[in-house]
C-alpha cells in the first residue's frame, strides 16, 4: 500500500533534485559499491514501513560503516543539495524513516554501525553505536549484571539510534522514563558533515547548554546520531507479573494508585488492554489463551521488580491484589506461576499491534493524557469513534502508568479495508480533538514524522513552531536532512 491510498500524500516541503548517476557514484565511493544498494530488489526492505502506510523510491541506499563515512555522506549531500533520509531498524510508525515517492531522497541506513564500544559496569554506562539492535544491548547489559530498561515490542529489530531519535517510550517508562532519560552522551553528525563528539558518561555536567536534547526526539531532522552513552541500572533479582481483570479504566486508575503506594519505584509496568484485543490475540497467536478464568472488560498487566528476593516481589504483588479485591477494584487476577507464564503474559501484550493487522484495517493514534484523565478520555473517545463509524471496534491499549494510550480502531467486521482507511483523517479529527481539549498530546512516543506533520501547528503555539523552524534552519541550512518530516 502506498501513501496515497490512505489519504496521507505528504510530500517534502522543499523539492530536491533527483541525484544524477555521477553524483550517485560519488556517494557510493564513500562506502564502497558493496554498501551502495541500487538494485530495487536489494532496496525493498528499506523502502516500506511496517504498517504499509508509506512506500517510497530511492536512487541509492547507503550503508556506512563508520562515523567518518556518515560525515562524508552528509557533507557531500549538503554541498550538492541532496536529500537524505536516515534509517535505523525501519520500525518507525509515522513515516519518518522511509523515502518519499519522488526518487530524490537517498536512504542512509545506520545498520552497519553496530558495535558495542564499551561497557562500564562500575559506572552503570554503555557506549553503543546507532545501529546496535535493542535486544543486543539488553544481552550485553545482562552479561554485565546490569539492566538497560528500554523495552519495546520491536526490540528484536529496532536500533538504538532510531530509539533515541524518536525518543521511544515502551513499557518501562513508569519506572525509568523515556529514551531521552536514559542517555548520558551522544555522538552526532550534523547535516553539514561536522561531527559533535559528546560521548561523555558524566552524571553531572553543567558546562554550557546540554545540546544532546536537540537531537533526542528530533526524528533525524537536525542531525544523525551515530553513537550514544546510555545509562545502565542494577539488574532486578526478582520480577513478579500478574494479569488483572477490572470493570473499568477508572478502577484501573485506582489500582494504579494502590500499586504505586505499595511498590513505589519497584512498579516497573502497568499496562491496560481491552477484552476485544485480548480476544484478537487468542484468535491469532498460536498457543495463546485468556489469562483470566473468566473474560473481563479490561485487562491489566502489572509488573513489580525488586533487587532482593522472589518472596519480596511476590509479597508486594499479593498486597496490591489483596487491597484491590478488598476495594472492589479487582474482579479476577492471575499471577504468573512460572518464568514461561510470565513471558507468555508479556508476549500477549507485545504482540497486540501485530494481531490487529490480522483483523483488517486499523486507524491508529498514539496519544498521551495526564494519567488521572485517562479514564475520562476513554469514556469520551470510545463512543465518539463508534458514532463516527458504526460497527468499528475501538481497541485502546497501552501504558496506563504513564498516560500513553494507543487509541486504535479496527474496521467493522466484513467492511472494506480501503473504504475504512479513507476515513483516517475524519477519525483523527475526532480523537485528537478530545485529546487536545483535555490537555494531552497527539504524538506520545511514536513521533510526528510525515503522518502528523500537518497536525503539529494545531497543537503547538506560533512561537514554538517558529523556534523549531529557526533551529532547523540553523543546523540544516540546505534543508537536506529528512525534509518534510516533523516540519
Amino acid at each position: 500500500m502506498t501513501t496515497s491510498t490512505v489519504a496521507h500524500p505528504f510530500a517534502s516541503s522543499e523539492p530536491h533534485a533527483v541525484p544524477t548517476a555521477e553524483l550517485i557514484a560519488r556517494f557510493a565511493a564513500i562506502v564502497g559499491d558493496r554498501y551502495a544498494l541500487t538494485d530495487p530488489g536489494d532496496q525493498k526492505a528499506y523502502l516500506i514501513e511496517w504498517r504499509d502506510l508509506y512506500e517510497g523510491v530511492t536512487p541509492v541506499v547507503l550503508r556506512p560503516g563508520t562515523t567518518a563515512e556518515v560525515a562524508a555522506i552528509l557533507k557531500l549531500a549538503s554541498e550538492t543539495g541532496t536529500a537524505v533520509v536516515p534509517q535505523g531498524g525501519n520500525t518507525g510508525l509515522v513515516g519518518a524513516q522511509v523515502p518519499d515517492a519522488s526518487g530524490s531522497e537517498i536512504v542512509l541506513s545506520l545498520g552497519r554501525l553496530n558495535r558495542i564500544r564499551h561497557v562500564d559496569a562500575a559506572g552503570d554506562a554503555m557506549t553503543v553505536e546507532a545501529g546496535v539492535i535493542l535486544d543486543a544491548i539488553h544481552q550485553a547489559a545482562d552479561a554485565a549484571d546490569r539492566l538497560f530498561p528500554l523495552t519495546l515490542g520491536a526490540q528484536g529489530s529496532c536500533t538504538i539510534g532510531g530509539n533515541l531519535s524518536s525518543n521511544a517510550g515502551g513499557t518501562a517508562v513508569i519506572a525509568y522514563g523515556n529514551a531521552r532519560d536514559l542517555v548520558l552522551g551522544l555522538e552526532v553528525v550534523l547535516p553539514t558533515g561536522e561531527v559533535i563528539d559528546g560521548l561523555r558518561s558524566l552524571r553531572k555536567d553543567n558546562a554550557g547548554y546540554d545540546t544532546k536534547h536537540l537531537f533526542l526526539g528530533s526524528e533525524g531532522t537536525l542531525g544523525v546520531i551515530t553513537a550514544a552513552v546510555i545509562k545502565l541500572f542494577p539488574k532486578p533479582r526478582a520480577r513478579e507479573v500478574a494479569v488483572v481483570g477490572v470493570e473499568t479504566p477508572a478502577a484501573a486508575l485506582e489500582l494504579l494508585g494502590l500499586a504505586k503506594a505499595n511498590a513505589g519505584s519497584q512498579l516497573t509496568a502497568f499496562e491496560i488492554m481491552p477484552r476485544q484485543l485480548v480476544e484478537f490475540s487468542v484468535k491469532h497467536l498460536p498457543g495463546t489463551r485468556d489469562p483470566l478464568s473468566t473474560p473481563q472488560p479490561w485487562y491489566l498487566l502489572v509488573e513489580i521488580s525488586v533487587g532482593t528476593t522472589e518472596a519480596a516481589a511476590r509479597s508486594i504483588m499479593e498486597t496490591v491484589l489483596e487491597q484491590g479485591f478488598e476495594a472492589g477494584l479487582v474482579i479476577d487476577a492471575t499471577p504468573a506461576a512460572s518464568l514461561k507464564q510470565r513471558d507468555d503474559f508479556w508476549r500477549l501484550r507485545h504482540e497486540m499491534s501485530g494481531v490487529q493487522k490480522l483483523e483488517g484495517g486499523s486507524i491508529k493514534h498514539d496519544v498521551s493524557l495526564p494519567v488521572a484523565l485517562v479514564p475520562a478520555f476513554l469514556e469520551r473517545a470510545i463512543p465518539a469513534a463508534e458514532a463516527l463509524i458504526p460497527g468499528c471496534r475501538p481497541v485502546p491499549f497501552g501504558h496506563m502508568g504513564d498516560g500513553n494510550i494507543h487509541f486504535n480502531i479496527t474496521q467493522p467486521v466484513g467492511a472494506d479495508k480501503e473504504t475504512f482507511l479513507a476515513r483516517w483523517e475524519e477519525m483523527n479529527a475526532v480523537v485528537h480533538g478530545i485529546v487536545t481539549a483535555m490537555g494531552g498530546s497527539i504524538a506520545a512516543e511514536h513521533g510526528v514524522g510525515r503522518l502528523k506533520r500537518d497536525l503539529l501547528p494545531s497543537v503547538r503555539s506560533e512561537a514554538e513552531m517558529a523556534l523549531m523552524r529557526r533551529l532547523k534552519t540553523m543546523l540544516d541550512p540546505k534543508g537536506i536532512l529528512n525534509p518534510g518530516r516533523v516540519l
